[in-house]
């Protein structure tokens, strides 16, 4: 197959940042996405709906003319989120979701939450309304190996939380684990999960490949290989609780390459492209539309986009770098060829 056309996909995981920084990575979602779900990990957090509408307002006035492109906002949970504000926030059509950082786990997660039980009240409210709750799945517990976070995050919070709020719909985000391959598989209809690109292309030997390769940390980090081809079996086996999040994190190269650089991979100027070499290699082009245009929508209740997109199996060379008045970044699969390419 040369070519291949589609609905316009979706980014169920998106990190645009803000000011300078987000004026030069919007366009690369902007330009292939219809709708994005927009983290709200700033500096202060996304709390109210009066902030999430504020950024939402900087995000379309940063937009580039002629792009269509809708930012889906999220309220940032905190142990002390008022489940009123949200439900407001919600009924007003600024929030599309929650978002639940455990403290800690990674960029701008201070201020998550330290213990699942301080927000029942607004996870509560959350399930009787039906907004979605997006979870970034991993302890923090020191003693716990930072490979096997996300497992024990499925065992000691994740489980034991579905079994009190069995209505909660929930997306376990940029699933990494054949454990979460899973237990998601296995789960009621009220649980998805988004897969980037990244994992599907790096094991946790990335990390390491020649030395020290910080471009290649992200949280939560690449595993082993069976969980990468237990994450390449989901994303390209039709199930539809599987759909595209490409969890797309820009740092200053400064940032990714000093003393406790930041975790984030950014992935937004060739995930498509990634996405469909993979399904590609596993002979599974035919079930792309589904995971990047059709199963995320059908979760949050939406419309599929009626716009096609279209790519051709044609080389192109992905960026060394990328200048902004933010600081120069390094974009995944930096100065490597992919085989497909978005046409027009």
């Amino acid at each position: 197959m040369s070519t291949i056309t589609f609905r316009r996909p979706d980014d169920w995981h998106v990190h645009l940042r803000d000011g300078a920084m987000l004026q030069a990575v919007l366009p690369f979602t902007a330009r292939v996405f219809a709708r994005a779900i927009i983290m709200p990990n700033l500096v202060p957090p996304v709390t109210t709906a009066a902030a999430a509408a504020a950024y939402r307002d900087r995000i379309l006035a940063a937009l580039p003319a002629g792009l269509g492109f809708t930012p889906l906002m999220t309220a940032y949970l905190t142990d002390d989120s008022d489940a009123n504000e949200i439900e407001q926030g919600h009924r007003a059509g600024v929030f599309t979701a929650v978002k639940l950082y455990p403290a800690g786990a990674t960029t701008n997660s201070a201020l998550g939450v330290t213990d699942i039980a301080k927000t029942y009240p607004a996870l509560e409210r959350l399930q009787a309304l039906g907004i979605p709750l997006l979870v970034h799945g991993e302890v923090i517990d020191s003693e716990v190996d930072i490979f096997d976070r996300e497992a024990v995050f499925i065992e000691r919070v994740l489980a034991p939380l579905m079994r009190r709020l069995p209505q909660l719909r929930l997306v376990l985000e940029h699933i990494t684990t054949k454990e979460a391959v899973d237990f998601v598989g296995g789960a009621g209809p009220g649980l998805a999960a988004t897969i980037t690109a990244h994992h599907l292309l790096i094991n946790r030997n990335a990390l390491f490949a020649g030395g020290l390769r910080p471009h290649m940390y992200c949280l939560p980090v690449a595993k082993r290989e069976k969980h990468r081809l237990a994450l390449r079996r989901a994303a390209t086996s039709g199930n539809a609780k599987f759909f595209l999040g490409t969890d797309t994190a820009p740092h200053p190269i400064p940032d990714k390459e000093r003393d406790f650089g930041c975790a984030g991979i950014f992935t937004a100027p060739a995930a498509l492209e990634i996405y469909a070499q993979v399904f590609a290699e596993e002979g599974a082009l035919d079930r792309l539309e589904a995971f990047a245009s059709l199963n995320g929508p059908r979760f949050y209740g939406l419309p599929v986009n009626e716009q096609r997109i279209t790519l051709a199996h044609r080389p192109w060379r992905v960026p060394d770098e990328i200048p902004t008045e933010a600081g120069p970044l390094r974009p995944f699969l930096a100065g490597e060829e992919i085989g497909w390419r978005i046409e027009g």
